[in-house]
């Protein structure tokens, strides 16, 4: 096999492994650790975290340790997060979330600057275009990894159907369910229902052994780039401090365009948010069981990775503005019915159509997103990026801070408001395009990758 392509393999692998953890764990985080909000408020921190060490470790570890160590030490930080949930508490979550945190960005810009160098330095021997190779080893990347959503659910479902104490919940309990749920309630079947011990530990201890697999298969089968290869993009890396790119991510906002983005980008984390933070937990966990938030959850990943294929593909054809339209309509829906519906173990159906159509329109949400941030800043892609990551890291604190203090509906609410004003504010973005160049086509091509990934499967 050909070098450069058995390290992307690796790679490949070593991220489906590493997340194939991480997801699923996040996923349960809500109703696992839900006692006085520990769960939610630890993937609040780790997202915090996530905005500070965007802004000025990849760089500094990259430089100082090359592109395959800092892949495998901040992969080691995903391990400390499993690790911490074995004994949950405060002490051992939030400063493992704050560790996971520190290690995202570093991991996302070391992938991101291996494969770009992968793929260059075998154009140049094969005599071909650096850009479609470094796109193909993207693609490659990205088909294994975005599988990782459901394999993590799928074993956290396996695992903690076992529970030998079927617990029935009563009408009492149900109505505690859903958009008008009991804040006070402590005791309902989210407490009740948590899995034995035995079955938590096996679940953690299957994790951390996937975690421990990715980082072994890093460390022993990805080659070090070489110095020669590595020293253009070093260059690169050496410019930004701390300051300076802090100072250009908001100089970016002397731009309207990237002013009025920001509602879309963040709308991109309180929605992510809302489904792994409270719909697992109010809907799902409150009415069947934490044993069905794994198979929900991959029913979104599912079609996720599916229609961020199809939106990718068709974009051209229909054009940005379809497809956001598309995303609006079926995301309010969505909204509206949640508020409605009560709900209750006999619409079992139900409870997988809502994670369906959330994924569908996520997938819009994110790739068309990333590609409207491709074409509008083409020329500050490093600045306007950061912001993207910024906007859409600190839309994730604010729906995981907020998560345990407010009734379901209210966050409901807050979501549509959201929508609306982002539908609003990118309306303008769109009339402005139009306005100083008439004759530009405005369909985008799919940029689905780096940006995003990093937040949404961090």
């Amino acid at each position: 096999m050909e070098r450069n392509l058995k390290n992307v393999l690796v790679i490949s692998f070593g991220f489906l492994l590493l997340f194939t953890a991480y997801g699923g764990l996040q996923s349960l985080q809500s109703s696992l650790n839900s006692e006085e909000g520990l769960g939610v408020a630890s993937l609040s921190v780790l997202y915090a975290a996530l905005i500070l060490s965007s802004m000025f470790l990849p760089p500094i570890l990259i430089k100082k340790l090359g592109c395959k160590w800092t892949i495998a030490i901040s992969m080691c930080c995903y391990i400390a997060f499993s690790l911490g949930n074995f004994y949950a508490s405060w002490y051992t979550l939030i400063p493992t979330s704050v560790i996971l945190g520190l290690g995202g960005a570093p991991l996302w810009s070391a992938k991101c600057t291996y494969l770009t160098i992968a793929g260059t330095s075998y154009a140049e021997k094969a005599g071909k275009n650096a850009k479609d190779i470094i796109n193909q080893y993207f693609g490659v990347f990205f088909l294994v990894f975005q599988s990782s959503g459901i394999w993590g659910n799928l074993i956290s479902s396996l695992i903690l159907s076992q529970s030998s104490t079927k617990v029935n919940i009563s009408e009492e309990d149900l109505a505690c369910c859903g958009a008008y749920n009991c804040l006070t309630d402590t005791t309902n079947t989210t407490g009740s229902a948590k899995p034995a011990n035995s079955l938590i530990y096996t679940l953690l201890g299957v994790y951390t052994a996937s975690g421990v697999l990715a980082v072994l298969l890093v460390i022993i089968f990805l080659d070090q780039i070489k110095s020669d290869q590595a020293e253009t993009e070093k260059e690169k890396l050496e410019a930004p401090s701390f300051w300076s790119t802090f100072l250009a991510t908001f100089r970016h906002l002397k731009d309207k365009r990237q002013c009025l983005l920001i509602p879309l980008t963040m709308y991109s984390g309180f929605e992510q948010g809302f489904l792994s933070g409270d719909y697992t937990k109010v809907y799902v966990t409150c009415a069947l069981g934490i044993q069905y938030v794994g198979y929900v959850m991959i029913c979104f990943a599912a079609v996720n990775s599916l229609c961020s294929l199809l939106f990718g593909k068709i974009s051209q054809f229909t054009g940005r503005k379809l497809l956001f339209a598309l995303a609006t309509v079926t995301n309010m829906a969505c909204i509206i019915a949640l508020l409605l519906w009560k709900p209750h173990p006999k619409h079992l159906a139900v409870f997988f159509v809502f994670p369906a159509l959330w994924g569908l329109a996520d997938a819009v949400w994110q790739t068309q997103t990333n590609g409207l941030y491709g074409i509008l800043f083409e020329k500050h892609k490093e600045a306007a990026f950061a912001n993207y990551r910024l906007w859409e890291s600190l839309g994730f604190v604010i729906a995981f801070g907020y998560s345990t203090k407010l009734q379901a509906y209210i966050k409901l609410y807050i979501l549509l408001s959201v929508l609306v004003l982002s539908m609003v504010t990118y309306g303008v973005v769109e009339y402005l395009e139009a306005k100083s160049s008439p004759g530009t086509p405005t369909a985008t091509k799919k940029e689905n990758g780096g940006p995003h990934s990093q937040e949404t499967h961090m």
